[in-house]
């Protein structure tokens, strides 16, 4: 079971990738993923994936459940405390002419695309399958970024999404440090204990604030966000631990937080108050270890320089833990209720 590496160990994790494993296998199936459920969305249309006629997961996932009834969690001020006091801030935006805009990309394909092997430094805990990746795939910060080089994969043929982790092409071959994939037609969850692209086992672009559905003026899933300091242990239906405490001081992964009904949006733009919106109705899921109240949207240079520092207004203070135990249908999936 891994531990999170820092930004300083990401920078290391190349000179460890010769003593990873090649993986391959086929586009449409994944170890842990299981097969796509034809789980049709219920009630609302959710949002799709900007040029897919792909929904993220079904309509009765945790990530798309309204938590604005639950009750609040027993720990919820001892796990505040533990994350810290800090005005929230957007992880995500534009990032001047000709920069790569802050954020993380999602790179869309078809069935068409070339699939290939990838060489990852936590193979046993990775989607032992292809990956379509290519000269198209964008990688979080760009090419040469240093930090987390998250890339986000969508097969718009399949609904399939492929996220990977410190993802590099080294030569002719391309790397990892790890690398999942889920049937976004399906709330499968993965095998317990088993990492991600991201700490807490989930996916990422479930998490991801888009911009094509804030600007069409409905967020219908929580947000993905990160503390400095974690629990040993997680809460469904994250899958990984990455963390040093005990749940009764320190937030695990799977957290959930919601911005709380007092909280005003009065002055903030149109866009700031669809995030706000979300915040209250869907929450926030602690997703990774990171900088205090980071949220991640996608990286996209039309975001709005106001309702970026409109959401660096919004306190830590103005949000509460939620216990989310009662959503849970079964261990192993993601549905809700």
């Amino acid at each position: 079971m891994r531990v999170r590496p820092s930004a300083t160990i990401v920078r290391l994790v190349v000179s460890a990738l010769a003593v990873g494993s090649v993986v391959s296998g086929a586009h449409v199936s994944a170890t842990g993923s299981g097969p796509a459920l034809a789980v049709e969305p219920q009630g609302a249309q959710l949002s799709q994936v900007a040029g897919t006629s792909c929904t993220v997961f079904p309509a009765n996932s945790y990530w798309h459940t309204d938590v604005r009834s639950l009750p609040v969690d027993r720990r919820s001020k001892a796990w505040m405390t533990s994350i810290g006091s800090a005005r929230l801030h957007p992880d995500f935006g534009p990032a001047g002419k000709g920069q790569v805009p802050y954020g993380i990309p999602v790179t869309v394909v078809s069935r068409s695309h070339v699939d290939v092997p990838v060489r990852f430094a936590y193979a046993g805990e990775s989607d032992r399958v292809a990956y379509p990746l290519g000269r198209d795939t964008r990688i979080e910060g760009g090419s040469h970024a240093v930090g987390d080089r998250h890339a986000l994969i969508v097969d718009k043929s399949t609904c399939r999404v492929y996220e990977l982790y410190d993802a590099r092409k080294v030569g002719s071959r391309w790397t990892a440090g790890s690398g999942a994939t889920w049937s976004l037609r399906s709330n499968a969850l993965r095998p317990a204990g088993w990492t991600s692209a991201d700490a807490a086992g989930l996916s990422i672009l479930a998490g991801l604030l888009r911009y094509n559905e804030v600007q069409a003026g409905h967020v219908d899933h929580a947000i993905r966000f990160t503390a400095p300091v974690t629990a040993r242990g997680y809460l469904w239906p994250a899958r990984h631990q990455a963390g040093a405490r005990s749940t009764t001081t320190s937030p695990p992964m799977g957290a959930r937080f919601r911005l709380k009904k007092s909280f005003s949006a009065k002055g903030y733009s149109k866009d700031a108050k669809v995030v706000i919106a979300a915040m209250k109705t869907y929450g926030l899921v602690l997703a990774d270890n990171g900088s205090r109240w980071f949220f991640t949207g996608e990286s996209d240079s039309r975001w709005s320089d106001r309702m970026i520092s409109d959401l660096k207004r919004i306190p830590s203070s103005a949000f509460e833990a939620v216990d989310t135990g009662k959503l849970k249908h079964t261990k192993n999936s993601a549905r809700a209720g």
